[in-house]
């Protein structure tokens, strides 16, 4: 055996032994974290995804059905309704408070008097709880009492029912979402902003670009990864919401507003079909996932093309 050969031999055996030794005396550090996971991460995933091979009623008896309940899902008219409201209210829920939270960001950018009580008090809102945020809204949507009719009144224009008509529900708790996490978005992007080189400003302003022209082919490009991760954020949450939705309209008028998440409230916990419940955490948590790695996937073409 070559000189070589020995000497990486002796290497290999001094790492298998570190390891080893690293194992028997750190691995009881990290058993308990270990257990953690399993306990309040796995366990439960693994418990849904039995539930939901099981026809489960609350109170009652069990039995295996396999696909079955995934198969009704399908089928069941309303959890495809459901399905749709989602990426409906998704939609407008992302697209408004990323346009307004980037233009924002662009504002609080610049230096003007009282910026820093401009900012403060721009991000309030999204300091409120969910609950709190629901509670004042549902006042402000009253059709007879409500601050929001008696604003349309005094500028000439027809009353609205906001939340208690179909048509109006899924764009009225939009404007909810949108009061509520723009400010989160134009923190993001505020950063972005903040971290962002000055020398290619300075050569754009040398070769006689306008400020538009510095915002389409320098700003913007610099800053779409930081826009990435905010859409990715408010997506995932827009795609969970559910505290405002459900205690402002409780999934109505009807099930106008009837998103997944509402309809899962429902059928596990009013009409008690857990295993049911359990197949639509599944498809649900697919749906998530999926839609992450899209935008992961975008986040890391915006990087790449940087």
């Amino acid at each position: 055996m070559s000189g070589a050969a020995v000497a990486t031999a002796v290497t290999t055996g001094q790492v298998l032994a570190r390891r080893r030794n690293y194992a028997r005396h750190y691995g009881g550090f990290i058993l308990p974290a270990a257990v953690v996971i399993v306990a309040v991460i796995l366990f439960p995933w693994l418990f849904t995804l039995y539930m939901s091979a099981h026809d489960w009623k609350v109170g009652g008896g069990h039995s295996f059905v396999g696909f079955g309940n995934y198969a009704k899902l399908f089928t069941d008219e309303r959890f495809l309704w459901s399905v749709v409201r989602t990426l409906y209210f998704t939609s407008l829920a992302v697209v408004f408070p990323m346009i307004l939270g980037v233009a924002a960001a662009l504002c609080f950018q610049k230096k003007f008097p009282l910026r820093g009580l401009a900012r403060t008090v721009f991000i309030l809102p999204m300091m409120a709880t969910p609950v709190a945020v629901a509670l004042v809204w549902t006042m402000m949507f009253h059709p007879q009492l409500g601050v929001l009719n008696w604003l349309l009144s005094t500028v000439g224009l027809p009353p609205s029912l906001w939340v208690y008509e179909s048509s109006t529900v899924i764009p009225t708790l939009v404007i909810v979402e949108v009061w509520h996490w723009t400010p989160l978005v134009m923190l993001i992007v505020l950063g972005g902003l903040a971290s962002l080189p000055q020398d290619p400003y300075e050569a754009a302003k040398i070769d006689g670009a306008t400020s538009w022209q510095a915002f389409r082919h320098i700003t913007l490009p610099l800053l779409m990864p930081f826009i990435v991760v905010a859409l990715i954020i408010r997506t995932i949450d827009a795609l969970k919401a559910f505290d405002t939705i459900y205690v402002i309209t409780q999934g109505g008028p009807g099930t106008s507003s009837e998103t997944i998440n509402i309809f899962l409230y429902l059928q596990g916990f009013a009409y008690y079909n857990m295993g049911y419940a359990s197949a639509v955490v599944v498809v649900f948590f697919t749906l998530i996932v999926a839609l992450a790695m899209v935008l992961l996937w975008t986040r890391a073409r915006a990087k790449d093309a940087m």
